[in-house]
């Protein structure tokens, strides 16, 4: 009985299925040509096996539904060619350009880690004082020579004025042993004069107390009278001997004065030298700017008292460059004489062109105060930046200082990319 009633049923709903129509959606009002609504009635969980198997025919207008939508895709190239070509010449001149942009970056090499350096250093007193004047202010920019500050200078020109003063008596001192050289010549001269004198008494009393000897023993002389003379050749040889010790002492005392002048001059040498001190001290007085820049964090004030050494104004020259410090792998190109571009971050809409002046041989954390000691503890590995000095050939007339932020590009590449062989000939 209930297999009877299970066929009946599958027999209804198939007789159901094949009267129903199939209307193309084409047909309807309303409806655009080319579409097509398939409408299919779900089967019902009530029914049998033999319904599913009965709606088996439906796969077909599935498989044409999906030809019709490639034919509608095709369709909407053929109908729309202008769109397609402008989307194909977009698309080409969107890689194109993409091509001329690599093939163009790939001639430089930029980094936004890169600031103005400079040597500014501490301006400072030599000598103590007090301030009598500071003709400067802050950010006032200097030229070489000028006036940064004064200090009392009266103490030290009296030092001066001592030091000249020793220095003239130096010189007195030689020109007194230089006038005693004259004297002792001259004494010398009438010395040798006077040995001369003996030595010729000396020879004529020589041939009296010969002549009278010979006299006596020829028995036409008296003994009285050789006795006289040979007494008398005695005297004269004393004289000699004398003469001649007076010239030797005379001659030794200007060997005494020669080095009494020595003594004068390294005196007078001394006293110069303390003279030129307290010209320097003098000049050490008067703070100037070695070279061209401007004054920074001005510390000094009229009445101030200054130590050697203190502080009283920070200076940076006009002498700046860039120090750019570029990944280890963009150096493979970098050489010294690479043009680079620069841009500063406190005036963007300058372009400054400068130069690659060097590379330091090493990185900046090897010459740090605590450099890395990779040989302990875990490593890894990180790229290094290493600094490189940037010169620049055209330096504005803004005010630059150290600390400020710069974008240098270098060119590494000096042939020109495609993209300015092309825009060469455009």
């Amino acid at each position: 009985m209930f297999e009877d009633n299970v066929l009946e049923r599958g027999e209804r709903v198939r007789e159901d299925f094949e009267s129903s129509p199939s209307v193309p959606a084409s047909h309807e009002s309303g409806v655009p040509s080319g579409k097509q609504d398939v409408t299919a009635r779900a089967p019902s969980p009530s029914e049998s096996p033999v319904a599913k198997e009965a709606g088996s025919p439906a796969r077909p207008e599935a498989a044409q539904l999906q030809a019709t939508g490639k034919g509608h895709r095709a369709g909407l190239l053929r109908r729309r060619p202008m769109v397609s070509a402008i989307g194909a010449m977009l698309l080409a001149a969107a890689l194109g350009g993409g091509y001329l942009y690599l093939d163009y970056a790939r001639h430089f090499q930029s980094t936004d880690d890169a600031f103005i350096a400079a040597r500014q250093s501490s301006l400072a007193p030599k000598v103590s004082g007090y301030l009598t004047a500071v003709p400067v202010t802050d950010n006032q920019h200097v030229k070489a020579g000028d006036v940064i500050a004064r200090i009392d200078d009266r103490d030290y020109r009296t030092a001066l004025e001592q030091a000249q003063a020793q220095v003239a008596a130096a010189q007195a001192s030689i020109q007194n042993v230089d006038a005693q050289l004259g004297v002792q010549q001259a004494q010398i001269n009438a010395n040798q004069a006077l040995l001369d004198q003996a030595q010729a008494a000396l020879v004529f009393a020589q041939q009296q107390a010969t002549r009278y000897q010979h006299l006596e023993q020829t028995g036409y002389g008296t003994v009285q009278n050789s006795q006289q003379y040979t007494s008398q050749l005695h005297q004269q040889q004393a004289a000699v001997l004398s003469a001649q010790a007076n010239l030797k002492l005379a001659q030794q005392q200007v060997e005494a004065l020669k080095a009494q002048r020595k003594s004068a001059v390294a005196s007078l040498a001394q006293a110069e030298a303390q003279r030129h001190q307290a010209q320097l001290n003098l000049s050490y007085t008067t703070v100037t700017a070695g070279q061209p820049g401007r004054v920074v964090n001005l510390g000094a004030a009229a009445g101030q008292f200054a130590q050697p050494g203190d502080s009283l104004s920070m200076f940076v020259p006009d002498q700046i460059w860039v120090t750019a410090n570029f990944k280890e792998s963009q150096l493979d190109q970098m050489r010294p004489r690479d043009p680079v571009t620069l841009k500063i971050d406190a005036y963007p809409e300058r372009t400054i062109h400068g130069h690659v002046e060097s590379i330091q041989p090493g990185s900046g954390t090897a010459f740090s105060l605590l450099p890395a000691q990779n040989a302990t503890g875990n490593y890894v590995k990180i790229v290094q930046r290493v600094p490189i000095k940037i010169v620049m050939d055209d330096p504005p007339t803004v005010a630059l200082g150290p600390g400020m932020s710069v974008v240098p590009t270098a060119r590494i590449d000096s042939r020109p990319s495609l993209y300015e062989r092309v825009r060469k000939y455009l």
